[in-house]
């Protein structure tokens, strides 16, 4: 025989009370990241994060919102951070800046804004921001440089322009940088530099032009920044550079001319400088020989780097070359000039 199904049991009146008591007092969805009453960071990644948070402490030093969804910035963001030092912005979807979000924090020194969506930025943008040092620009998609933000920022060191769209940089436009150590523009769309590209970066130190187009340089394009250490050319299209283009820096210590279509060349009179050559054309003649054998052991040129002339060295490995030696090769002076055939 079946059995005879139950009733359901009735909930009494005081237990239906305490049920939605228990509802009303469960946690909610909570917003991601957020901010914790006098603390010094705040730092988000969190992917669904759509909207840059508020409520953040006057305290607050440094924040790093990235790799989130965030895709625009309200003027009053950072309005109530009068000690924010550093900005971490990278990875997001930001194409548009306000330009008086920096205004409130006049004490900002790291800006970092890689990888966002910015084709322009704001004229007045880093009014405010005297005592930035490093500013990020990286990945973005600008496609032309304002003097106007470089106007107000005595104390950058530190600026990266890389993997943008550049097709110039206008002349004088980093002049007011003075304190400038580190410029990047890598892996843009630069053709030439214009010979007042680099004027005012006196204390400038390394400069990256990896990536470019450029084709050709003036003779006078290194003479603004008798600083420099670092130097990287390496993967754009130069076919010959300038008598003593080299000269004026005497503190080079790393140069990469890989990657060009390079057959003769100059350098600078400096006691030791690590020297890439690898993958262009060369004249192995007798200027490149004494050259290359006094810049042994600093010397790179991978093995796929060989001579194109003259006729009885073509196809010769040009590190080999060197090292091999040559009668009637013989060094002329401290500086050895390398010209073509």
């Amino acid at each position: 025989m079946a059995a005879r199904p139950q009733p359901c049991a009735a909930v009494s009146p005081p237990r239906i009370l305490l049920l939605l008591l228990l509802l009303l007092l469960a946690p909610g969805p909570t917003t991601p990241c957020s901010p914790q009453p006098n603390a010094t960071r705040f730092v988000c990644t969190e992917p669904t994060l759509s909207t840059f948070p508020t409520g953040l402490p006057p305290t607050t030093l440094a924040i790093s919102v990235e790799f989130t969804a965030v895709t625009t910035l309200l003027p009053t963001a950072l309005e109530g951070l009068p000690l924010l030092e550093e900005l971490h912005l990278s990875s997001n979807r930001l194409a548009t800046l306000p330009e008086p979000l920096l205004h409130p924090v006049p004490t900002l020194r790291v800006l970092d804004l890689t990888d966002n969506l910015l084709a322009d930025l704001p004229h007045g943008i880093f009014n405010a921001t005297t005592h930035l040092q490093h500013l990020v620009l990286r990945g973005n998609r600008l496609r032309a440089l304002l003097p106007a933000w470089f106007q107000h920022l005595p104390q950058l060191q530190w600026l990266d322009l890389a993997a943008n769209a550049l097709v110039e940089v206008p002349p004088g436009v980093f002049h007011p940088l003075s304190s400038l150590r580190s410029l990047d523009l890598s892996h843009n769309k630069l053709a030439t530099l214009a010979p007042e590209a680099l004027t005012g970066l006196g204390a400038l130190e390394r400069l990256d032009l990896e990536g470019n187009h450029l084709g050709t340089l003036a003779p006078t394009t290194f003479a603004p920044v008798p600083a420099l250490r670092l130097l990287f050319l390496q993967d754009n299209e130069l076919q010959a550079l300038p008598t003593d283009i080299f000269l004026p820096l005497r503190h080079l210590l790393v140069l990469d001319l890989a990657g060009n279509r390079l057959r003769g060349l100059e350098l600078p009179p400096v006691p030791r400088l690590d020297l890439d050559i690898s993958g262009n054309p060369w004249a192995c003649e007798c200027q490149l020989l004494v050259l290359l054998r006094r810049m042994s052991p600093q010397l790179t040129a991978t093995q796929d780097t060989l001579c194109a002339s003259p006729p009885h060295r073509r196809g010769q490995e040009v590190a080999a070359v060197s090292r091999a030696g040559d009668t009637g090769c013989e060094p002329k002076g401290d500086r050895q000039r390398l010209v073509d055939p």
